[in-house]
């Protein structure tokens, strides 16, 4: 089955590259030119992708990353200015899971859209393979990649599941920043260590009582991060 991208950015040649190239590649691509747009064609249709850019008419990027992020953890790649630092962290916050650099290569584009569906992929169990983890008040549901705290379903990206999912298999064990970057987000992520310590401050504010005290998700200072049961 084609994989389903929308592609949303107000300037239409961009758009138009992207759409050429990723229907060569046999995707379907539906196309918005503002955030509105965007944010009513994610709530009629199921998306394997979303590529947003962050400057958009009547809604900003951020704005509908973080209303799509209300109802889907579609995987969301913001579309940011070079070297705008800042645009890619508020990005990663608002629950965004990759960024591109503008002016991009479009073969990059094809790259990093292929390792995060593929990521996604392997990441879904099969179904004789499906399990679901319990540890104390936590439950994962790995085969629908749902979150349980005391009963009560948590909402997380597809990055955040990944992280927890990796730090809930392996109780106690310590990963690095770097160890965390390559493992979840892979070896050709071109992002850095940031944007780890920005996912697990997002998980933290869903999971825990009291993000500043963790429960779960603890820091081992100078080293990284690690899940105690």
């Amino acid at each position: 089955m084609a994989k389903k991208v929308l592609v949303v950015d107000d300037e239409k040649l961009i758009v138009k590259g992207i759409r050429f190239s990723l229907e060569q590649d046999g995707m379907e691509v539906t196309c918005a030119y503002d955030g509105e747009e965007a944010l009513n064609l994610a709530k009629e249709h199921d998306f394997d992708m979303i590529l947003l850019d962050i400057m958009l008419p009547k809604m900003d990027g951020f704005e509908v990353c973080q209303a799509i992020r209300e109802f889907s953890n579609v995987p969301i790649v913001m579309l940011t200015a070079k070297g705008e630092d800042m645009d890619k962290i508020l990005g990663l916050e608002y629950g965004a899971d990759d960024y591109i650099t503008k002016p991009f290569n479009i073969l990059e584009v094809k790259a990093r859209i292929k390792a995060i569906m593929r990521r996604t992929a392997a990441a879904a169990p099969k179904e004789e393979n499906s399990n679901v983890i319990s540890s104390g008040d936590i439950r994962l549901d790995c085969e629908g990649r749902r979150l349980f705290i005391k009963e009560r379903e948590i909402n997380l990206t597809s990055k955040e599941f990944d992280l927890l999912e990796l730090l809930v298999t392996n109780p106690n064990k310590v990963y690095s920043r770097e160890n965390l970057l390559n493992l979840v987000w892979g070896y050709e992520y071109p992002g850095d260590v940031r944007t780890v310590d920005v996912h697990v401050r997002r998980l933290r504010e869903k999971i825990e009582p009291n993000p500043s005290e963790p429960r779960y998700v603890h820091t081992k200072w100078g080293v990284g991060y690690y899940y105690q049961k």
